[in-house]
């Protein structure tokens, strides 16, 4: 916990506090944040209670949990229903031609002005 201080550490212990209620089944509110806060001997500016105590009523809690990782599920499942209803109408693919890289030294010349190559490092 030394490498987080400030309002990061204020916000870290509070969002734990209230995750802590939550996973306790208890009500989540500002009072309930503060006394776990205060039990486990951590001061937060008392804004921060109050923050996190309106962002997780009524049930938001949950969909907070709940929806971490959910939002790439449903765009896989969707193009996996739609590559196996038309496996038949594949789009030609077309190829890009290949560009040649060009080295900038091939025209004979290094950055220090010298002919082509550095023979006498």
């Amino acid at each position: 916990m030394s490498a987080i201080y400030g309002a990061n550490k204020d916000e870290f212990v509070t969002s734990l506090a209230a995750l802590c209620l939550y996973d306790g089944e208890a009500e989540i509110t500002a009072a309930n944040i503060s006394t776990l806060l205060a039990a486990s001997n951590n001061v937060v500016a008392p804004y921060w209670p109050g923050l996190f105590a309106g962002l997780l009523k009524d049930g938001n809690a949950e969909k907070l949990v709940f929806s971490v990782g959910s939002a790439p599920a449903p765009a896989a499942g969707a193009a996996a229903a739609a590559a196996g209803a038309a496996p038949a109408a594949e789009a030609p693919k077309e190829e890009k031609a290949k560009v040649e890289e060009v080295d900038a030294l091939d025209g004979g010349m290094d950055m220090f002005g010298g002919g082509g190559g550095g023979g006498d490092y």
